[in-house]
């Protein structure tokens, strides 16, 4: 019974790590960059949530769309203004770039809120469902249910739409996109936004689920690096499979070895780069095959 309440509680887990990690694999499938500002766009929605909250007493899931819109307007104007002119000089000057902002974002994170953790306390928040002998915490049981719903309209949106269709077809070539008419430029930044507003609906899911602090963004963006390289980067299945293969692994280290959880959730990430580094369900490129 022990099995199953770990098993439970980690794909609950896997559910929120879903949601985050898929505008990282998003963003990187589309425009090959790595923004490891996510993390800190992240803890950013998770603290203007927790201040909407504070100043209103709303109920905190019913900001989801809000603030993702807000996080897609904020992504398409960040990529216009800054990515737009780093990213034809290569990867590395993009993620030198996405560093920058994670750190001015932090930083004002830290002024404006101060070095203190913030907690969104709702109805729920102590509260737990129980089926049978298995127990589940009911942020996170919303939070994976949430998670699950927008995660479940981005695919549906990625697979009709035509902003979709031409996102998916910029990902799987680019050039062959440019000829039947798609701009890259549009579609690119239309990806960091959508990327951005995942990261809106993620910040209010950690915001009823976990403290949170302005540094944290450091532990969250390394979560999320390890989900897209374990499922394949750039590829949203493989992160969400990453996703609920380290929330089980997270969960049954926090069980059964809880100050052995970090290494075991970072040892299948090192052992998927040892065995198999394109990751679950990432292309093999030429130079892994040498």
């Amino acid at each position: 019974m022990e099995i199953i309440q770990v098993l439970s509680y980690g794909i609950l887990l896997g559910g929120l790590y879903s949601l985050l990690s898929s505008g990282l694999a998003l963003i990187f499938g589309v425009l090959d960059i790595v923004n490891v500002a996510q993390g800190a766009f992240l803890v950013s929605g998770a603290f203007l949530t927790w201040q909407i909250w504070d100043l209103t007493g709303i109920e905190p899931i019913l900001l989801i769309p809000v603030v993702a819109l807000l996080w897609f307007g904020l992504g398409i104007i960040i990529y216009r203004t800054l990515f737009v002119r780093v990213a034809p000089q290569g990867p590395s000057m993009t993620v030198l770039l996405s560093f920058g902002l994670a750190l001015i974002i932090e930083g004002a994170l830290n002024l404006i809120f101060g070095n203190k953790f913030k907690s969104v306390q709702t109805s729920y928040s102590l509260q737990s469902y129980k089926l049978g002998e298995i127990n589940f915490p009911a942020p996170q049981v919303i939070a994976s249910l949430a998670a699950a719903v927008v995660l479940v309209l981005l695919y549906l949106y990625l697979m009709l739409s035509w902003a979709g269709r031409a996102l998916r077809a910029t990902a799987q070539n680019r050039d062959g996109a440019a000829l039947i008419g798609i701009s890259h430029r549009k579609i690119s930044s239309f990806a960091y936004g959508l990327g951005m507003a995942t990261a809106g609906a993620g910040g209010v899911l950690i915001s009823v689920s976990y403290p949170i602090y302005p540094a944290t963004h450091y532990e969250w963006i390394s979560k999320l690096l390890g989900i897209i390289v374990l499922g394949g980067m750039g590829s949203i299945p493989g992160a969400i499979i990453g996703s609920m293969l380290l929330g089980i692994v997270e969960a049954a280290g926090n069980t059964y070895a809880p100050q052995w959880t970090i290494l075991f959730f970072y040892g299948v990430i090192i052992l998927s780069l040892l065995f198999k580094p394109e990751g679950l369900l990432g292309a093999r490129s030429r130079k892994d095959s040498v």
